[in-house]
């Protein structure tokens, strides 16, 4: 094992410890290492460091975030090895964010309108469906927030959702209008009608025609 990877399992290890998950820095960072020990290099230059960051040539929007990576990693190499060097802030050019898309109250009520209508005519396809965008309509939870959801998440009774491990880590609480919880409820039950035995405790989180709570 190379300095450079040994020094960066313990930098890994010691974002990690902090609480943060790294997925994709982790993938990023030991392709970037991996690039450094193909060109026999042992120390974090600019011009390597740039050079790698615009990898591939025809990603422009990823160049900056894959430099904010290094950049980290860099600090941390630095204390290390007083050779190293930092790629400063804004030498690539940024990525910005598409504006989000608001959909008006007509476009929302045509969306589970349209859900109802999925074939077939007596499955549960329909009813999954037209519950999940009119749940993210209603409390604007991710997609993925929504999708994740099992049976204990969901308190009917007091009207609140529990969102675990979110966009950073953390759990919330999302409180739920009756108006919510009515439909949550009517779902609820036309599920176990139509799957019976097959509903487990954790199939909330199958939205694929399982189940929602």
């Amino acid at each position: 094992m190379s300095k450079l990877r040994s020094a960066l399992d313990k930098y890994l290890s010691m974002r990690m410890g902090l609480g943060y998950k790294y997925e994709h820095q982790t993938r990023r960072l030991s392709d970037f290492v991996t690039f450094m020990e193909k060109r026999k290099a042992k120390t974090i230059t600019m011009k390597l460091a740039i050079e790698w960051a615009t990898l591939p040539p025809d990603r422009h929007a990823s160049w900056a975030l894959r430099l904010t990576d290094v950049r980290g990693f860099a600090r941390h190499v630095a204390n290390l090895d007083p050779r190293t060097e930092v790629p400063p802030v804004g030498i690539l050019p940024g990525w910005k964010r598409a504006k989000p898309y608001v959909y008006s109250d007509a476009e929302i009520e045509a969306l589970l309108t349209a859900a109802l209508a999925l074939p077939p005519e007596g499955g549960l396809r329909r009813w999954t469906y037209h519950t999940l965008f009119g749940l993210i309509a209603a409390t604007g939870v991710r997609l993925t927030e929504a999708m994740g959801l099992e049976r204990d998440d969901v308190d009917l009774d007091t009207g609140v959702l529990t969102v675990r491990l979110t966009k950073f880590g953390k759990s919330r609480l999302v409180p739920l209008h009756p108006t919510t919880c009515e439909a949550l409820r009517s779902y609820a039950d036309r599920r176990d009608a139509h799957l019976g035995s097959r509903c487990g405790a954790t199939c909330g989180s199958a939205w694929n025609g399982k189940a929602l709570i």
